[in-house]
């Protein structure tokens, strides 16, 4: 079981199925966005154009005033509702702002060494190298082989030059 969810948080955590699922909540986001335009923006004037070209009367008898409500009940439209509009605007760039926050934070996860995700420490640094003239192991920081007794750094740059 232990092994299955292993791989199940590798699957979960690769890059391709992260953006899938950001594609897939912020495209349906969007579409509450689209039919909200559509429904609460562009069909109620829609429909007033509909009215004024098929004939129908849509003034107020008494005020003389545009009256919508005899359109909307005909053509089965409410009113403009930019308020409705502003909403779904406003909830897309919540879910947005939400799901930038933890993208970045899956990403900061995915960036930490593996060693310390499992809680080991990091490896240490060499302390020793070897003599390019007599293979012997020595300190890291030493400039003379105690054993051949050659400078390392003209051995360094000789061996530069070769390559």
């Amino acid at each position: 079981m232990g092994k299955l969810m292993t791989e199940f948080k590798e699957f979960i955590m690769r890059g391709n199925v992260m953006d899938l699922a950001v594609g897939v909540i912020i495209g349906g986001a969007f579409g509450s966005i689209v039919t909200s335009l559509c429904n609460d923006v562009i069909m109620p004037g829609v429909s007033w154009i509909v009215a004024t070209v098929s004939g129908m009367d849509i003034t107020n008898p008494e005020t003389g005033a545009l009256d919508f409500t005899k359109v909307t009940g005909a053509l089965n439209v409410g009113p403009i509702n930019l308020g409705n509009f502003a909403a779904a605007v406003i909830n897309f760039l919540i879910m947005a702002i939400i799901i930038f926050l933890m993208v970045k934070a899956v990403n900061k996860i995915m960036s930490l060494p593996k060693t310390l995700k499992k809680g080991e420490e990091k490896p240490d640094e060499p302390t020793t190298k070897e003599c390019p003239f007599c293979c012997s192991e020595i300190n890291i920081k030493a400039t003379r082989c105690p054993q051949c007794t050659a400078l390392l750094e003209i051995a360094e740059e000789a061996l530069k030059d070769k390559k």
